[in-house]
C-alpha cells in the first residue's frame, strides 16, 4: 500500500516536472500560428485608426518581428488602462502599445529592447506666448492618465510650485481640449508630440526646448516569467537584427522623420 502511494506520488512529480518544464509561450505561439497582441490605437504616430484601418510606427515594427519569428500578429485596440492587467491574467501574448520604461514596471514586467525615445516634452497651442517648460507654472497641463509621463510631469510640476494637471483617457482627447483653448499645454513624450506639431502646424507647437526630465525609452512588454524567456529573446534577436540590416532606421524616419540610436540593451531604469 505504501508502496504504490509512493510510486503514484512519484509518478505525479513527474508529470508535474514535465508540464512545467515544457512550459515554453514561445513554442505555443509557433504552434498557433500568431502572437496575440494589444496596444491602444489613438497614439500616434505609434498607433492610428484610419479610416478604420491599424496603422503605424508599431505595427510596421512588430509586422516585421513576427515575420522573423514566423507567425501572424493579431492586434487589438485595447484602452491603455486595461492592458497590462489584461496582460497579467493572459487576455493576449504581449502589450505592444509603446510603454515607458521605469523602475517600478521592470520589477513587474519583462520590457524587449527599446523600440523608441519617451522623454516627456511639452507641446502648446500655435500663437501660446508659453515658450519654454517652465512657463507651465500655475497653468492647466493635460496628460494621458497612467502613463510614465504623467508622473514625470507631476514631479516637475511640484518642483516649479503648482500646475494643474488634468488627465484624459487618451491623447487625442487632451489635443483637441489643447486645440480648443481648455488648456495650456499637453505633455507626453517626445514622438508623438513632434508627429503631432509635424502633422498639425496650424494648430500647435513645441515649447523650446520642449524636453524636460530624464531620457526614457518605450519597449513591449511580456509577463515576468520563466515560459516568457525565450519569447522575449526571439523579439530581442529579430530587433537587433532589424536594427543591424537598417529595417528600425526605415521605419522611424517614415514615421518621425528622424532616426534615433536606442541602447542594444534593456536600460535599468
Amino acid at each position: 500500500m505504501t508502496f504504490q502511494m509512493t510510486l503514484k506520488a512519484a509518478a505525479i512529480s513527474l508529470l508535474a516536472l514535465g508540464t512545467a518544464a515544457h512550459a515554453d509561450q514561445l513554442a505555443d505561439i509557433k504552434a498557433a500560428g500568431k502572437i496575440v497582441t494589444a496596444t491602444d490605437m489613438h497614439y500616434a504616430p505609434f498607433d492610428m485608426l484610419v479610416n478604420g484601418t491599424y496603422e503605424g510606427m508599431t505595427k510596421d515594427l512588430f509586422d516585421e518581428v513576427s515575420k522573423e519569428i514566423g507567425v501572424t500578429p493579431v492586434y487589438q485596440d485595447i484602452p491603455w488602462t486595461a492592458e497590462l492587467p489584461g496582460l497579467e491574467v493572459k487576455k493576449f501574448d504581449i502589450v505592444i502599445a509603446p510603454v515607458t520604461i521605469t523602475p517600478e514596471r521592470l520589477e513587474r514586467y519583462t520590457f524587449t529592447l527599446p523600440i523608441a525615445d519617451a522623454t516627456v516634452a511639452l507641446v502648446k497651442a500655435a500663437g501660446s506666448d508659453l515658450k519654454k517648460p517652465e512657463d507651465i507654472k500655475g497653468k492647466t497641463v493635460g496628460v494621458q492618465q497612467g502613463t510614465a509621463q504623467f508622473k514625470q510631469l507631476e514631479a516637475f510640476g511640484e518642483k516649479l510650485g503648482g500646475v494643474t494637471i488634468k488627465e484624459y483617457g487618451t491623447t487625442d482627447e487632451a489635443y483637441a481640449d489643447l486645440a480648443a483653448g481648455r488648456l495650456d499645454a499637453v505633455a507626453g513624450s517626445l514622438p508623438n508630440l513632434t508627429y503631432l506639431v509635424k502633422s498639425r502646424p496650424e494648430t500647435f507647437a513645441m515649447f523650446e526646448p520642449a524636453k524636460f526630465g530624464e531620457p526614457k525609452y518605450f519597449a513591449w512588454v511580456l509577463r515576468k516569467h520563466a515560459d516568457s524567456e525565450g519569447f522575449d529573446k526571439a523579439i530581442n534577436d529579430a530587433l537587433l537584427k532589424m536594427t543591424d540590416d537598417g529595417r528600425v532606421k526605415a521605419i522611424q524616419e517614415k514615421w518621425l522623420g528622424t532616426y534615433t540610436e536606442l541602447p542594444r540593451e534593456v536600460p535599468a531604469k
